[in-house]
């Protein structure tokens, strides 16, 4: 038999690899974010916009080359919804790392996001939600709670901060897969990346302007200061993967359904416990491995289902010799 792909195949496997570079992208994101308010100095509102208006200034040669009039959208109050959750998240997780949470255990409560993702993609997106699709995304979400090791070690209100951003980053995903039936990869990044500097910008004077109300990691100093030397650049790298990350995102939603690429998101959980312990010493405990796994054997087995239910598909629309 024929073994060349599908188009819906190849859309599959393509979605899946933009999907494990973003979380790649992200985990290195995620390093960073922990580092710069500790090492650096930095708030986490401060680090929150200079890294976004990094990555809009790193995506302005793309903008260039396509063409302003290709980011022409019929849908601008969708954008700023989308920029504002996307923000929002940002700044309630990145205050998560200013507060001391190690790397693996931030990131293992964000996967709690593709439930959230799975609810909003059927609701407002249609999406069908297969048994193989659900149960994936649960086991990523049990492999997270492993991860974690609640029940095993404390787990104080710092615990809400990467769910609360879960959620956010939820309703920006629905978002963007929703835009994206019209609208191309370059659209969506670009609006994000132009859209969401404002809007950190806004949450940062606001959150300056109240700080007399704020947790202490959250509005620290002069709210535009920016670190020196070996900081700077980790900054720039910062905005280098944010820029990547938003871009890979947007392409694989355009490529594959929201709710079949979760398990691969989930990748972000392993990758960034893994990047976590090389570069910063923050071993994960011992329920890392078998979480991970779990995490892993999910986003193999989604895989691997929908390439097989696509190639029943083609074995059954063939006609009888």
């Amino acid at each position: 038999m024929n073994q060349i792909s599908s188009p819906y195949q190849r859309a599959a496997s393509h979605g899946a690899l933009l999907m494990v570079c973003a979380s790649l992208a992200f985990a290195a994101g995620n390093t960073l974010q922990s580092v710069l308010p500790w090492r650096y100095g930095m708030s986490s509102t401060g680090m929150a916009f200079w890294q976004y208006l990094i990555a809009s200034v790193l995506m302005a040669p793309i903008v260039m080359r396509i063409g302003l009039n290709k980011f022409r959208t019929r849908r601008p109050l969708i954008h700023e919804i989308r920029a504002l959750a996307s923000a929002l998240g940002v700044h309630v997780f990145v205050y998560g790392f200013a507060t001391g949470v190690p790397i693996w255990q931030m990131v293992t409560l964000l996967a709690t996001g593709p439930l959230f993702i799975i609810i909003g993609s059927t609701l407002f997106l249609g999406e069908r939600v297969s048994g193989a699709r659900l149960g994936a995304a649960l086991a990523g979400f049990v492999g997270a709670v492993v991860v974690s090791g609640v029940g095993t070690e404390h787990l104080d209100w710092r615990a809400l901060t990467p769910i609360a951003a879960a959620a956010l980053w939820a309703a920006t995903d629905v978002l963007t897969k929703y835009l994206a039936r019209e609208e191309t990869p370059e659209t969506l990044t670009v609006s994000l990346l132009v859209l969401i500097a404002p809007n950190h910008l806004a949450i940062l004077l606001l959150v300056n302007a109240l700080a007399f109300m704020m947790p202490p990691g959250v509005a620290n100093g002069f709210p535009f200061a920016l670190p020196h030397g070996e900081g700077l650049l980790l900054l720039l790298a910062l905005g280098g993967a944010t820029a990547a990350a938003q871009y890979l995102l947007a392409s694989a939603y355009k490529t594959a359904d929201a709710v079949y690429l979760q398990p691969f998101a989930d990748l972000k959980v392993p990758l960034a416990g893994l990047i976590g312990w090389i570069t910063l010493g923050q071993a994960p405990s011992v329920w890392f491995w078998p979480g991970a796994a779990l995490i892993v054997g999910a986003s193999v087995f989604i895989f691997w289902g929908e390439n097989r239910s696509a190639q029943a598909r083609i074995a059954a629309a063939r006609p009888c010799p």
